[in-house]
């Protein structure tokens, strides 16, 4: 006898927990489940579109992830601003770009880098003054040589 009340106590608290998500009123036991049942289905059904949103948004952000570090040299005045930037971090990439500069005589005039989380270089840079027998460098041409600094590392580094 005590075991049924207990059971039946239990019960009653367990229907009206399941009244409490749903904060419904109604007194039948099947309509209390068949509405928790219907807002169970429909969670399942948003739980699913989400993963088709994050699906799609991954495989998005996977193509449209270019691992290269993007390259831009501008000509200011007598210098040449050389800007290199990657959404990865590129161990060992500074070494390349500066073995670069050296190999075409270009001084670093002032410098700001961060490799933390990602790749960042600003570079201002002009012809070494005392090195008259090297050819005029013009934009163009430090963008080759960075350019192919950065695929030279780019090989290295996949190795």
């Amino acid at each position: 006898m005590v075991s049924r009340v207990h059971k039946r106590i239990a019960m009653y608290r367990n229907l009206q927990l399941l009244r409490s998500i749903r904060y419904s009123n109604s007194r039948l036991k099947a309509s209390v489940l068949l509405e928790l049942s219907d807002y169970i289905q429909g969670l399942k059904q948003k739980l699913e579109e989400l993963n088709q949103l994050l699906t799609v948004a991954t495989a998005r952000k996977i193509a449209d992830y270019d691992p290269m570090p993007k390259l831009e040299v501008e000509t200011q005045e007598e210098a040449f601003v050389i800007k290199v930037l990657s959404e990865s971090s590129c161990q060992g990439l500074l070494v390349f770009i500066l073995e670069a500069f050296e190999e075409m005589g270009l001084d670093v005039l002032q410098a700001r880098v961060s490799c933390a989380d990602s790749f960042s270089l600003e570079a201002i840079g002009n012809n070494k003054e005392n090195n008259e027998d090297i050819h005029t460098l013009d934009a163009q041409l430090v963008e080759q040589v960075v350019s192919q600094a950065i695929q030279n590392w780019w090989e290295v580094s996949q190795i």
